[in-house]
């Protein structure tokens, strides 16, 4: 629901406020699909781990604890853990192929149908302002301190 607009107008408080909006409507929408999606169900934040194993294959475990605020038992039971090739007292993570691997895409693939149902139900020039902007948030929220993984 659109928010009203104060006499300060503040072009920056107000896409934050925006991106916030369309974040928590994408949590709703996310959370009806995984209920209506095949088996297994997995949270949001088993998602989320699977996410960032996926993306950054051979993670370690330690970085991925202290990206997620997580404890290592939690964690380590929604991804399979190798030994670290250079550190015997770390081990690195991976989303386990095929089937994690396959469950993720089937994830993404029905977010992907959601999202591209209401997208082309925007005019052209409105999905046009939209994917510079997102690109430009994206960029932003990457370059965030908070946001970096262990070199």
């Amino acid at each position: 629901m659109p928010e009203r607009i104060s006499s300060s107008f503040d072009p920056v408080r107000a896409a934050a406020r925006q991106a916030s909006s369309i974040a928590e409507l994408l949590d709703v929408m996310w959370e009806q699909d995984r209920n209506d999606g095949p088996p297994p169900y997995l949270s949001v934040s088993q998602l989320r781990v699977m996410y960032i194993v996926d993306h950054k294959n051979g993670i370690r475990m330690r970085a991925l604890t202290r990206l997620l605020g997580a404890s290592p038992p939690s964690v380590c039971r929604l991804v399979d853990r190798r030994p670290c090739p250079d550190s015997r007292r770390e081990v690195t993570l991976c989303v386990t192929p095929p089937a994690g691997r396959r469950h993720l895409a089937q994830v993404c693939e029905r977010r992907d149908q959601l999202l591209l149902q209401a997208l082309d139900s925007m005019p052209s020039h409105q999905r046009t302002a939209l994917t510079e902007g997102l690109a430009g948030l994206q960029q932003a929220l990457i370059d965030q301190p908070m946001l970096r993984l262990v070199p």
